[in-house]
This record gives C-alpha cells, sequence and structure tokens, in this order.
C-alpha cells in the first residue's frame, strides 16, 4: 500500500487517525514530511497545513486555473500538534488552516504574517460576524481569512434516544445522565468536556472559570466519565459506534450527521437548549513563506463562492463566504439544517481562546478525572 492510499482511506472513513498515524509511520511518512516540503518551496510550490480532506481539487479550481499542479499537502492530527510541529522550526508550510481559538497564540510564537487586504479577492462577500471574528485582526493587521463553519453538538439516533431527548427537547444533559450508561460518546478534549459541563451548570464564564467553580465542574465530568462508552479522537468512531447502535448520542460534527443521514439512519443534529457550539476555521500564511503569491493565490482559491458551495453540499458545514449559498438549492440547504446561516452563526456560542493558565487547568482536571484521580 502507497503512502497516498493511506490518505484517501482516511478521507474516505475507512481508517481513523490513530490507525493512520501507525500506517504512515510504517511507511516513512512522518520521516518524508521535512524533505518533502522543503522540496516543494524549491521548486515554488507552496505546502498547504490542515485536516485531512482538503485536498480535494474542487476546494482549490481557481488556484489550479492559474498553476501547472496542485500545491503540496500535508495533515495534522491536530492543531496542537501541528503547533509544536511549527514552532519547533522543523517544518516550515506556507498556507495553514487553523481555527480561530488558536490565532493568538500561533501569531505569539511568530508564525503568521499579516494578510494584504488588497490581495484578498472575497474579502468583500464574507457574513459580517466573521468578517473581524476573534483573532483575525491583532493590533490592526489582518492575518486571518475565515473559510468554514460549523457546529460542535449532539449528534443522536432518534430511533434508539426516545421522544424525550430528541429534537426540541436536545440537551447536553443527556451526557450526565445513567440512562444511557455505556452508550455515549464524546470528543477527547479537555477544552470540550471542562467548557460543557460548566455549561450545563449554568455558568455563562465558560472560557475562564474559577478555582471554585472547577470544583463543581470537576463531579460533572466524572458523572460523564463514568457514562461513556468512548472518548474518541477521530469522529469515524463515533460515526462507526452509531451506525451500530452501540452509541445512541455523541458530541460531533455536521460531517458525521450528513454521512449518517446519507446512509440511510434516522438521525439528528441537535441545537441543545443550553447551547450550540460554533467553530470557524479558514486560512493564514506563514511569516517565512518563500511563495507569497502563490500562497495568496491559494488562500482566495479556498475562499471562493465555488468551493463553499461544493463544501456544503458535500460536507455540510457552512462557508464563510454568503455567495456560496447562492449556488446551493434551497432545498438541500434545508436538509442540512443551513437554510438561515445568518441566524445559526448569531445563536452560536463561538469557541474561544484560553488563557494559558486557564488551558492547563482545563486539561490537568480532564487528564486527572480520566486518570481516576
Amino acid at each position: 500500500m502507497k503512502s497516498r492510499e493511506i490518505i484517501s482511506m482516511l478521507k474516505d472513513g475507512a481508517i481513523s487517525r490513530r490507525d493512520f498515524a501507525k500506517a504512515a509511520s510504517a511507511f516513512g511518512v512522518t520521516f518524508m514530511t521535512v524533505p518533502m516540503a522543503n522540496r516543494a518551496r524549491a521548486e515554488g510550490v507552496p505546502t498547504y497545513f490542515g485536516w485531512a480532506g482538503y485536498d480535494d481539487p474542487n476546494f482549490i479550481q481557481g488556484y489550479l486555473e492559474k498553476h501547472s499542479e496542485p500545491p503540496a499537502y500535508q495533515f495534522w492530527g491536530s492543531e496542537d500538534e501541528a503547533f509544536q510541529k511549527m514552532r519547533t522550526g522543523g517544518f516550515q508550510p506556507d498556507v495553514m488552516a487553523p481555527c480561530t481559538y488558536e490565532l493568538f497564540k500561533w501569531n505569539d510564537a511568530g508564525l503568521l504574517t499579516a494578510l494584504d487586504p488588497s490581495r484578498l479577492e472575497y474579502l468583500d462577500d464574507l457574513f459580517p460576524s466573521l468578517d473581524n471574528i476573534e483573532g483575525s485582526i491583532i493590533d490592526g493587521q489582518r492575518y486571518f481569512m475565515p473559510m468554514d463553519w460549523g457546529n460542535s453538538t449532539i449528534i443522536y439516533r432518534r430511533d434508539l434516544v426516545g421522544e424525550e431527548w430528541s429534537d426540541e427537547n436536545v440537551s447536553w444533559d443527556i451526557f450526565y445522565q445513567d440512562e444511557f450508561k455505556n452508550r455515549l460518546g464524546f470528543y477527547d478534549s479537555a477544552g470540550a468536556v471542562v467548557e460543557i459541563s460548566a455549561l450545563v451548570l449554568g455558568y455563562d464564564n465558560i472560557f475562564e472559570l474559577s478555582d471554585e467553580q472547577l470544583v463543581e465542574v470537576r463531579k460533572m465530568v466524572e458523572i460523564q466519565r463514568d457514562n461513556m462508552r468512548m472518548y474518541w479522537s477521530d469522529q469515524t468512531e463515533a460515526v462507526q459506534a452509531l451506525a451500530s447502535g452501540e452509541l445512541v448520542a455523541s458530541y460531533g460534527w455536521n460531517d458525521a450527521y450528513v454521512t449518517l443521514k446519507s446512509e440511510g439512519y434516522d438521525v439528528g443534529l441537535g441545537v441543545p437548549k443550553e447551547g450550540i457550539f460554533t467553530w470557524c476555521c479558514g486560512t493564514v500564511i506563514h511569516s517565512e513563506t518563500e511563495n507569497l503569491d502563490a500562497a495568496y493565490d491559494l488562500v482566495n482559491a479556498f475562499s471562493s463562492p465555488e468551493a463553499g458551495a461544493y463544501e456544503i453540499e458535500n460536507w455540510g458545514y457552512g462557508h464563510a463566504n454568503t455567495k456560496a449559498f447562492d449556488l446551493v438549492p434551497d432545498e438541500v440547504l434545508s436538509e442540512l439544517g443551513l437554510s438561515t446561516p445568518e441566524a445559526l452563526l448569531g445563536n452560536g456560542i463561538f469557541f474561544q481562546a484560553l488563557a494559558p493558565d486557564i488551558e492547563e487547568k482545563y486539561i490537568r482536571l480532564y487528564d486527572e478525572v480520566r486518570a481516576g484521580y
């Protein structure tokens, strides 16, 4: 099996990110990452660094019309992993695709270059709520071009949870009740676990909890832990478990809903009464890029309405370009729950960057609870 085939399997959901890492290591992909990226830069080909799946050529048709070959692609398993890899100086991509909560940290580390607004072709087409989203403009300069957005919420089997929990009764509290003990899944993320536990408790300062509040949150995290069937790092695990009925509900993202629904399962993408979380990711340019012109071409391609329409229809995520929604049939938007994107963006709880000391406390709490301390 070739390394390219391994990446394709990851994109198709045939293997998890954990299995991908093992397979990649066996084929020397990790060892080859830096030399490959260096060669690409020497030839004037930019390197894109982000989540697997965005190497689909439908995302960059505008770029391909200008260049004879696609960019080089490298993938991360998590944004923290990506940050550590770049900060050490051993790997220097040209265009990266973080979410907003990473921007201050990445900029403070000297990884980002300020963007020239006059070179951002679709800047005027952004949703107003995303144009100046937290972290995109720092000290009066733009560093981030929003690309896509989606929800972190509850994906559930309507046919398994019963009327008490489905549709209009959706609540994050489902993860803290023993009714579905050992049939629930959650994202293996300290931030997500702690913040949602705090939200269920009614706290409105979930991104800056006090030590006193964390004492109460710890109790909730312990309850959640005892109810879990799995904490997953790759959503494919949750999708497969929901399909088999091993899970009745899981923390999840829009594409899990799209996948399960397309396979005929009676699933819901919940809007919890406590609030639905919203994330926004986009493109940035590395501070030491040697392919600036091509990097801007790549940023603009990902920001185009055509790329956005493709992502909406095939992945179920929203796009930052308002004109992308004009290219998608109304019935498709309705089926995906994206008929009113501005309302969704206005009602969502946007993930925020955590102060380093707060982040450390959240991680320590989660790790200790998971370890049984």
